[in-house]
């Protein structure tokens, strides 16, 4: 999926790990190719009082990079974060209101994710995906997904499909929005209860990985316009539709034809 850039004056984080208002945090300028080994500004996220137990400021730090993290995710898929772009840790984190650990704590887990990787002494540059990236992961989804929604086609009960509807609306209301980063979530949380149907924890996971690295945008890519998001989420509404009604015909097409399309 192809993402685009979001507002520029979206503020600093709320409890649920996104900005209070509007799109992901814009990155300022002077957060990029600073160095990482600036002393960090302790903040009361990263530090527990001495009268608070151990573990319960394990919990809270775990809780400020899980935010960090969210609010990362949702800057890579707008196109906030610039592919080819190198980051700091601390302007980042004077960003968000929190110290540099937590920045560098997410960042690390993008890294192992491949959305980012560490230039030493500077920061973390932004993967550049190419349009071979991108077809590539759409054909390893393809692979995996296809064969189970067709096998569950055959053998789960209209009723469970239609379980699914809110979430299938909700990629709409999104997509009629034109909120990138709400129908990146929305569009995952669809594919993951389609294919949680089978049962298969390990395959959810396998398969939203690959969806969360298909919906990078690549380096120089036009915004996805409104128009592919109406369309790729009428195709999820679309699939419910023959599912319930054991089209196979029909699920097989929409299916395939649902990773050569747009947005996800």
């Amino acid at each position: 999926m192809e993402q685009g850039r979001a507002r520029d004056d979206a503020p600093a984080l709320s409890g649920t790990g996104r900005p209070q208002v509007g799109g992901p945090p814009r990155v300022p300028e002077q957060a990029r190719g600073e160095h990482t080994h600036d002393t960090p500004r302790p903040t009361s996220a990263d530090a527990a009082t001495p009268s608070e137990p151990g573990v319960r400021r394990t919990v809270r730090r775990h809780s400020v990079r899980g935010q960090i993290l969210d609010a990362l995710r949702t800057a890579l898929v707008s196109g906030e974060l610039v592919p080819g772009e190198v980051y700091s840790g601390p302007a980042l984190g004077e960003r968000f209101g929190v110290s540099a650990t937590p920045v560098r704590e997410a960042m690390q887990q993008l890294v192992l994710e491949g959305a980012v990787e560490v230039v030493p002494n500077r920061g973390f540059r932004v993967a550049e995906r190419t349009a071979r990236d991108l077809a590539e992961l759409a054909e390893v989804r393809a692979l995996i997904e296809v064969p189970v929604v067709l096998g569950l086609a055959r053998t789960v009960a209209p009723e469970h499909w239609a379980r699914l509807r809110p979430l299938a609306e909700a990629t709409v209301t999104a997509a009629a929005a034109g909120d990138l980063a709400a129908y990146a979530d929305h569009d995952r949380a669809f594919h993951g209860a389609l294919l949680g149907l089978s049962g298969n924890r390990q395959l959810v996971m396998v398969a939203d990985d690959l969806h969360r690295r298909a919906q990078w945008p690549r380096a120089g890519a036009p915004r996805t316009i409104r128009a592919a998001l109406v369309a790729d989420a009428a195709e999820h509404s679309a699939l419910l539709d023959a599912l319930i009604a054991a089209d196979l015909p029909v699920v097989r097409s929409l299916v395939r034809e649902h990773f050569t399309g747009g947005a996800g």
